[in-house]
């Protein structure tokens, strides 16, 4: 049976709301896996986690779902925090990557090829106050670069791990518009496709 980990990196700010939206997203993603026979943990990190208990989960993870809400053109800083430290401790002690690749021995080898985790693949599923228009043109906001290119730090820490990206989802205008309905059920035909 593979193995699915769900990371809900929602985190809480006031006047910004109260998470139900990644939550249900979340919840959604893991009805899908368990559908398509996952065995499925979860991290929500709000409700805090421990150092092991998350390198274990990622470490026998054969799918890793992140799904968060973009502050400041990132993730929320608690999942930043995540990052840091739980994948932190895994480069420094071998469990996700060996180091980064690179060896005095071998200078053919490159920066980010040191990845454990072949054969493993995640997802990032994101909402935005951003409209969608915002992407993919030179002449609005992120000047015409795409999803996956503003979210590239994101991706490049999966891809650190030798980690193949799943195609991402948007949840666009959250704020402005009132078609979210519409786009959980974009979300969920989208879920149910790739996994």
């Amino acid at each position: 049976m593979k193995k699915a980990l769900i990371i809900n990196a929602y985190e809480t700010y006031e006047g910004i709301g109260e998470g139900r939206l990644n939550k249900s997203l979340c919840q959604i993603a893991e009805e899908t896996l368990i559908q398509k026979n996952y065995q499925v943990k979860t991290t929500t990190l709000e409700n805090g986690y421990t150092l092991d208990e998350e390198l274990a989960k990622n470490i026998e993870a054969d799918l890793i779902f992140v799904q968060f809400p973009v502050y400041w053109f990132s993730a929320p800083a608690l999942f930043k925090k995540y990052i840091d430290e739980v994948y932190g401790f895994a480069y420094a002690n071998g469990f996700l990557c060996q180091g980064d690749g690179r060896t005095r021995s071998d200078l053919s080898k490159k920066y980010g090829s040191g990845g454990l985790k072949d054969g493993a693949k995640y997802m990032i599923s994101t909402t935005w106050n951003a409209p969608e228009d915002a992407f993919n043109d030179e002449n609005q906001f992120f000047d015409g670069k795409n999803l996956d290119e503003v979210l590239i730090g994101m991706h490049k820490t999966y891809q650190f791990f030798g980690m193949e990206a799943l195609p991402s989802f948007g949840m666009y205008n959250i704020f402005k518009e009132d078609t979210i309905s519409d786009d959980v059920a974009l979300f969920k035909k989208h879920v149910e496709n790739i996994f």
